[in-house]
């Protein structure tokens, strides 16, 4: 027989709601605990990172960029007129003399224009030198004309001047008197006629030889020209130095005014920098420059600045202050250093990775304890290749972290482990 206890039955339902209750505590607690603490923090490999100190000082502001040594002097070398080339005398790297015939071309037709061009010269020599001697016999035909006419009128006025007396005292008669000074005056007249037909003739045959000589000149600077020409198909350096480049061939066939060969000085040389043109915008003539040449050091100074940009570079020409060591050659590859000025009490810090001159950017300051870093907000300022001014945002001797930070980009705080 079975004896009912509902005192067991109520026990067991105490314990279910104690235990249930106990859970759920539990599970609050836990959940509490979790909104308490929140996300786990990122950790970093402190060791991997790379962190710098703000400081506060002189920083000095400079851009570093490539280039290479370049003669001061060079001359390119360029045809006066198609042609094809012969012989190839002189190779790059050889020296030269000014009038040295570094290639020889040739020109056929050329050399036929030379041919005629002397001939018309000739011919028109020809014409000249027999319309001269033409006028020139004119010339002299007027003035014996006009010598005679002159005897005629001098000797007829001596004789009226004789007679002038004898009329007066009545020993020739006054008609045969007066016959004479008429003939007097007429041969006076016809004297003054003959010498203004002689200047008059003389005026044509200046006027007709001008023509003519001016033609000759013409056809002398023609022929000067195609003999300057013919002159050229010997192409010499112009310039003592050496042969740098050659830019033809044996057998080539050239146009009028293409460059042959470049010839250098190679005494004189001068730095070439290419600068990015981002860096290039503080730039001025004059600045200091240093030059890294093998394992030797060279001062310079910023001679020229290119005003045009090439391949998102500028060319800045640098000019050495001191010798050059020994080993430099044209198209030797160095590394220079351009100063732009000098910073003085500022707060500056090495570049952070992805930071830009007169920007703001996001960089992850180190706590005091070391062990994590949160992110900031900073202005920064001017720079230089390695540093950069802060403006804003950080104080001397705050510790940043430098290396690349993109993998916690979306972190206020990371952790180091």
């Amino acid at each position: 027989m079975d004896i009912k206890r509902p005192d067991l039955k109520a026990k067991k339902r105490r314990t279910f709601i104690l235990w249930s209750s106990g859970v759920a505590v539990a599970a609050l607690g836990l959940v509490v605990l979790a909104v308490s603490i929140g996300p786990a923090l990122p950790k970093a490999d402190r060791d991997t990172l790379w962190t710098g100190q703000v400081k506060r000082g002189e920083l000095l502001r400079d851009v570093r960029a490539p280039g290479m040594l370049v003669p001061k002097s060079t001359r390119w070398i360029a045809t006066d007129t198609a042609a094809r080339v012969e012989r190839i005398l002189m190779k790059p790297g050889a020296a030269v003399a000014a009038d040295t015939v570094i290639i020889e071309l040739s020109n056929p037709e050329l050399q036929e224009q030379l041919a005629n061009a002397e001939m018309q010269l000739r011919v028109e020599e020809a014409d000249i030198a027999a319309r001269r001697a033409e006028l020139q016999s004119r010339m002299l035909d007027m003035r014996s004309k006009l010598a005679d006419v002159q005897t005629d009128y001098e000797s007829a006025r001596l004789q009226v001047e004789a007679e002038t007396n004898l009329v007066d005292q009545r020993i020739i008669s006054r008609v045969a008197y007066e016959r004479n000074v008429l003939n007097a005056n007429s041969l006076r007249q016809k004297l003054a006629l003959e010498r203004e037909r002689v200047d008059q003739e003389r005026r044509n045959v200046q006027t007709q030889l001008a023509g003519q000589l001016a033609k000759l000149g013409q056809l002398r600077a023609s022929r000067d020209l195609k003999q300057q020409q013919v002159e050229g198909l010997r192409v010499r350096a112009g310039i003592d130095g050496v042969v740098q480049q050659m830019m033809v061939q044996e057998g080539q066939q050239v146009t009028e005014g293409a460059n042959l060969a470049r010839i250098a000085k190679p005494d004189v040389l001068i730095a070439q920098l290419r600068v990015p043109e981002a860096e290039a915008r503080d730039i001025a003539t004059g600045q200091s420059v240093e030059l890294k040449i093998h394992s030797d050091t060279v001062a310079g100074r910023v001679a020229r600045i290119d005003p045009a940009v090439s391949n998102s570079t500028v060319s800045i020409d640098v000019e050495t202050l001191a010798p050059l060591p020994a080993g430099a050659r044209p198209d030797l590859s160095i590394d220079g250093r351009i100063e732009i000025e000098r910073l003085r009490d500022v707060l500056y810090v090495s570049r952070p990775a992805g930071s830009q001159a007169m920007s703001s950017s996001g960089v992850f300051l180190v706590d005091s304890d070391g062990d994590s870093a949160r992110r900031v907000q900073v202005r920064f300022g001017r720079s230089s290749v390695n540093q950069i001014v802060v403006e804003e945002g950080l104080k001397a001797g705050d510790t940043i972290v430098l290396s690349e930070t993109s993998a916690w980009q979306n972190a206020d705080r990371i952790g180091f482990k």
